[in-house]
């Protein structure tokens, strides 16, 4: 038996889709225990999913590390699930600090996250072993048109620029100096959510093609099985070292090889989908920590079409209006 209490569950990050995501797939699983969800605004969709909702500074600011730990001790939290992209780096570097006051911060290890952040590290450390496109930092090594320049650490699809020639080089690097140039890749997309143990041994990948995204987020895709793809993506995990959860992107070239673009090293904006079709990362992260065997289920292809959902706050009343039932609602703590 594990020696963190897993009856309450943080789940940062609860204004994005992955923190959302994460607190229904707990949901889903018929988690008994207490949610914790946090943000940095008070009216975070996820703040009306939770149990208890706290209000956290920004990940880059200097109060955040203490106003978590006292969110830790205050709710006697046991389990991180970081989702954001942000905030996953505070909470790796301090995970000793966290094991301290009782919780595990289910994130990879700081300099495990720097390659999968750093776009021209990422080619460094995976080119020799797996395929992915053509990357370099160095515009007068660029072999052909069209290519995308890519901020070196940026994140989702914010910033990329198709170039399609010298004239568009020539203005793209007259406006930023922060970009990588990456071969194009003009062929589906997939996206693979893939699990390691708490020892970094990966477990299961799941693959859906993005039928179609907005603002970097998968808002319909296709479930499929493809063992070759779910294997290379296991020991791409295996190679960097990821603990837990994480989703690659995946996109085929102009010859049908599918290429390495983007390694995600938490729980993605789409993981819901692999909760959908039968595995439920969340849930199965509780089973690794509680040292329960981990049985890997079975994954139905389905296609999976996502909508909004809406939180209508009644002022003066601690009730909520979702879709069409009436929740009450306590624990709010803004």
């Amino acid at each position: 038996m594990s020696k963190f209490i897993t009856s309450t569950i943080l789940v940062p990050g609860s204004a994005g889709p992955a923190g959302i995501n994460t607190i229904k797939a707990l949901r889903m699983a018929g988690f008994d225990g207490k949610i914790v969800a946090t943000d940095s605004s008070s009216l975070s969709a996820g703040f009306f999913m939770a149990d208890v909702n706290e209000v956290i500074p920004e990940a880059d600011e200097h109060t955040f590390i203490e106003k978590l730990f006292n969110i830790v001790r205050f709710h006697k939290v046991g389990i991180l699930m970081p989702s954001s992209g942000f905030d996953i780096y505070p909470y790796s570097e301090n995970q000793k600090e966290l094991a301290e006051l009782g919780a595990i911060a289910i994130v990879s290890d700081r300099d495990k996250l720097e390659i999968c952040r750093d776009k021209m590290l990422t080619f460094q450390t995976l080119s020799q072993k797996f395929a992915l496109p053509f990357t370099t930092a160095d515009s007068t090594g660029i072999r052909a048109f069209p290519v995308l320049a890519k901020p070196r650490f940026g994140k989702g699809s914010k910033g990329i620029v198709r170039i399609d020639d010298e004239s568009d080089l020539k203005y793209i690097l007259s406006k930023r100096d922060d970009l990588v140039f990456q071969e194009y890749l003009p062929g589906t997309e997939y996206t693979v959510d893939v699990l390691s143990d708490l020892e970094s041994k990966p477990l299961m990948a799941v693959p859906r093609i993005r039928m179609q995204t907005k603002a970097g987020i998968s808002t319909k895709g296709k479930i499929l099985r493809d063992f070759t793809l779910e294997e290379e993506c296991m020991q791409i995990a295996e190679h960097i070292g990821i603990r837990g959860p994480c989703c690659m992107q995946m996109k085929e070239s102009n010859d049908g090889e599918l290429k390495l673009i983007e390694v995600n090293p938490r729980m993605g904006g789409g993981t819901i989908f692999t909760t959908l079709a039968g595995a439920n990362f969340p849930a199965m992260l509780i089973d690794l920590i509680e040292g329960r065997e981990v049985s890997i289920p079975s994954i139905s292809e389905i296609t999976v079409v996502r909508y909004f959902e809406e939180f209508v706050l009644t002022h003066g009343e601690e009730k909520i209006h979702v879709g069409a039932n009436l929740l009450s609602k306590t624990g709010f703590r803004a």
